[in-house]
């Protein structure tokens, strides 16, 4: 060490400040290439999250819709009255059972299939005394050694049965009755590649899917790696046993969703390897635009004097600024000598890295926004009113009454809920909408419950947000009503009155009730099957705190839930 300090002394001063200069701004340099490598790469990270996450939320949304409407379909069917008594009846001859397959169960379940192509079939096992029929009605005896057909006699739920390895998708249900004195399962077997298609278009390459249900059993995988990537491949086991261990971040990046409906997990996940890649050619520039840098610094370094030591101090504080992440060039040379040339490549340099920050993030963003523009652009709310009105149209003329009403009140509900894109609405309008609702869903279950209305005409033109009411009464009839085990008709009441200078709606059902656990946190906590939080935050973020939602239920007896807003005469 000694020797050097010796040797560096007596270096010719202009050699001393060419070294000097070298091994200042040669650090900082390399340590800027660094760091703007690290902070590219940890962008790229970032921003491939985000993507899993939009592209996850994506195919979240088209499944959860698709799982949603196959229980539909199901519940459509259970709670058809003409099947559950054509399956619960003791038939004397052939001609009775004839006039069940011809007029109840043939024509029910042809509707279906030739509204929902996915379902590729329906069968329904009984024990009751009726001859099979094809594949639509087979005895229960064919079932009773399946492993999941013990555990549907426990419960109304439809339920998936799921076969990953054999491409099979399976929603299965007891009919409901109240005599209990025959059996009757429903199967709805489901186009399994149709269902799961999005799921193998969510990238052109370098990621994997696995779907999971709540015993940890393989609903559906995917993966499309390449030959070099095949390192990368994993199985349902391998997924789960990194996750456990709190290690699958370490060369995964990946996303988390949950499905309520059918109660699976779905796991999206990409190579970091593969996003880092991404940064090799950024990389390059770096390193090239370091080299450059340096072979400058070299020459002008050589022919500095005291003069322009300053300058250079400038340069560094500025390059410490960059260091600690802000990309801003502070430092200004005019001259053409070897010091004004580095500090323009230097300004250079930062500004080549912004402009490739901004390429790579910026124009992914942009062409997001684009699709989505695209995307929205082939929605025409026009074309489908008009499609309902020629439905209408076409049912009035044909005769079909009630095909006629259902075309008005689908047209008058989405008119409705869309309303021209405003986020508030008038109390007539709320009102018509959930009245065009309900309508729909007493078509829907053959009138099998009634339907009490007391509005105060005084609050019809006061305002209010969009779509309050409609969420309440969709839970009061698909959770309350339609699992209604007492004796008795469905009933639902809606009551909108004005208290004050607040305006209260009531939704009232004699349905099943609501747990005591569930309904402590209905509010506060995301809980399956219930649209309730949404309505609720909605409310309070519009409002303020001391309005929204407020729940009572008996278990057995029904629901109560009171809605309490401000008058508002402004829409």
């Amino acid at each position: 060490m000694y020797k050097f300090v010796i040797w560096f002394k007596n270096l010719k001063f202009r050699n001393k400040i060419t070294l000097t200069c070298l091994v200042v701004s040669l650090v900082p340099i390399i340590m800027l290439g660094s760091f703007s490598y690290l902070q590219i790469r940890n962008l790229l990270i970032n921003r491939e999250k985000e993507v899993l996450v939009e592209s996850l939320s994506q195919a979240h949304n088209s499944l959860e819709h698709m799982t949603t409407s196959y229980f539909d379909v199901m519940s459509y069917i259970i709670w058809d009255n003409n099947l559950t008594i054509a399956l619960n009846s003791n038939y004397n001859n052939n001609f009775e059972m004839y006039l069940a397959y011809k007029e109840v169960i043939d024509p029910l379940f042809s509707t279906v299939r030739s509204l929902h192509n996915e379902i590729e079939a329906i069968t329904v096992y009984s024990n009751n005394n009726i001859n099979p029929h094809g594949n639509i009605l087979r005895p229960l005896s064919d079932i009773e050694d399946s492993n999941w057909f013990n555990p549907i006699l426990d419960t109304t739920v439809p339920h998936f049965i799921v076969s990953s390895d054999k491409h099979r998708l399976d929603l299965v249900c007891q009919l409901l009755n109240s005599t209990r004195q025959y059996t009757n399962i429903i199967k709805m077997n489901i186009n399994y590649p149709e269902t799961f298609a999005p799921l193998s278009t969510l990238f052109d390459n370098s990621y994997g899917i696995i779907i999971i249900d709540d015993d940890g059993n393989p609903v559906y995988e995917y993966e499309n790696f390449s030959d070099k990537e095949a390192v990368y491949s994993m199985s349902h086991y391998q997924l789960l046993s990194k996750l456990n261990e709190g290690n699958l971040d370490k060369d995964y990046v990946f996303e988390v969703k949950y499905l309520p409906t059918s109660n699976w997990t779905v796991y999206l996940y990409r190579p970091i390897s593969t996003v880092s890649a991404a940064a090799s050619q950024i990389t390059i520039t770096i390193f090239f635009i370091i080299i450059t840098c340096i072979l400058f610094l070299l020459f002008a370094s050589y022919s500095l004097s005291k003069v322009i030591v300053r300058p250079l101090e400038e340069l560094t504080d500025n390059m410490e600024q960059i260091e600690s992440g802000n990309l801003s060039v502070t430092v200004t040379q005019k001259s053409t000598d070897e010091i004004g040339i580095l500090i323009q490549r230097f300004g250079y340099m930062v500004n080549r890295i912004k402009y490739m920050i901004d390429e790579v993030y910026k124009s992914k963003i942009l062409q997001q926004e684009y699709e989505m523009k695209a995307l929205q652009a082939q929605i025409s709310p026009h074309f489908f009113y008009n499609s309902l009105s020629l439905i209408n149209s076409k049912a009035i003329l044909a005769g079909h009454e009630d095909i006629s009403h259902m075309a008005q009140f689908l047209s008058s509900f989405y008119r409705t809920t869309l309303n021209k894109g405003k986020n508030t609405t008038l109390v007539k309008d709320e009102f018509k909408n959930v009245t065009s609702y309900i309508q729909i869903q007493l078509m829907m279950h053959s009138y099998t419950f009634d339907v009490s209305y007391d509005i105060d005409d005084d609050i019809l033109n006061y305002t209010m947000l969009n779509l309050l009411l409609q969420p309440l009464v969709e839970n009061a009839i698909v959770h309350g009503i339609d699992h209604k085990e007492s004796v008795g008709r469905g009933l639902l009441t809606i009551i909108g009155k004005q208290s004050n200078n607040n305006l209260v709606f009531t939704i009232t059902d004699n349905g099943c009730g609501i747990t005591t656990h569930v309904l402590e946190s209905i509010l506060t906590t995301k809980t399956k099957g219930y649209g309730i939080q949404n309505v609720h935050h909605r409310v309070q973020l519009y409002y303020g705190k001391e309005y929204g939602l407020s729940y009572e239920s008996k278990l057995g007896k029904g629901t109560i839930v009171c809605l309490t807003i401000p008058k508002n005469i402004s829409c």
